[in-house]
Parts: structure tokens; sequence; C-alpha cells
């Protein structure tokens, strides 16, 4: 089952340092930026991650074309891809030995979210963490 309660996600927030966001976006009109750029200013490293925009830069980081090329410990993968999409997001994030994903608000899909359960990662599914933070006035990470 995906985490659901107010304790876990804050102690899961709280454990992350570095979040790979899949289908991070060099639009500032789209939610991926405004997401990104606010948990930067949280205190977290975001890498973004869109083979459509490989090798420009998002609020300063690289972006990559996938999160086989990071290449350094990812705590989370913030997925913001369609449902039907979020499942090769979540593959990726197994092999890439991620600690959790967070799939995005809207962002349902129960079967990535039990493949990655089973894997061993964290799952919370249907929230943002934006919203969440927020809501629970959680402090910056150091």
């Amino acid at each position: 089952m995906p985490i659901t309660s107010d304790a876990e996600i804050a102690t899961l927030l709280g454990e992350t340092r570095t979040i790979a966001m899949i289908g991070a976006s060099d639009r500032p009109d789209r939610a991926s930026y405004g997401v990104m750029g606010f948990l930067q200013g949280q205190g977290y490293r975001v890498l973004p991650v869109n083979p459509q925009i490989t090798g420009e830069h998002v609020h300063g980081e690289y972006v990559w074309r996938e999160l086989s090329q990071i290449g350094e410990p990812i705590d989370m993968v913030d997925i913001f891809r369609r449902p039907q999409a979020a499942g090769e997001a979540v593959d990726q994030a197994i092999a890439a030995g991620a600690k959790s994903v967070w799939l995005q608000l809207g962002v349902i899909n129960e079967a990535a979210a039990a493949r990655a359960e089973a894997a061993g990662l964290k799952v919370v599914m249907d929230r943002c963490p934006l919203i969440e933070i927020r809501r629970m006035r959680l402090p910056a990470v150091a």
C-alpha cells in the first residue's frame, strides 16, 4: 500500500535529499517547473529527467535523458508523467536503486506502485510534495 499518513510522508521527506524528477519541464507554465524550483528552495537537490530537453538546464541543473545516466544515489523519483507512462518510470527508479517513488497528483498506477513496493521502495501516489510540505508546514532540509 502506498504511504498516506502525515507521519510517514513527513518522515520520507525528511530522509530525502536527492530527487530525480521524471517529466521535469523548462516551461514556467508547467507544474513540474514550479514544483522543482520549490523543492530546490526547500534544500533538496533536484535532478531533472526529460528526453525531450536532454542537455539543457532547468533551475541550474543539467537535464538527463534517463535515470540510469545520473550515476549518483537517488533518494526519491518524483514522477510527472501520465498514469500509463508511470510504470516505465517506476521500473527505471527500481533499476536505478532509488529508495522511493512519488507519483504526482492524478498519477495513479496501482500495478506500478505494487512493483515498486515489491522491490522495497516506499511509494506515495496521487499527491504533490509541494502541497504536502506546505500543508504540514515542514521545515527545509539541511
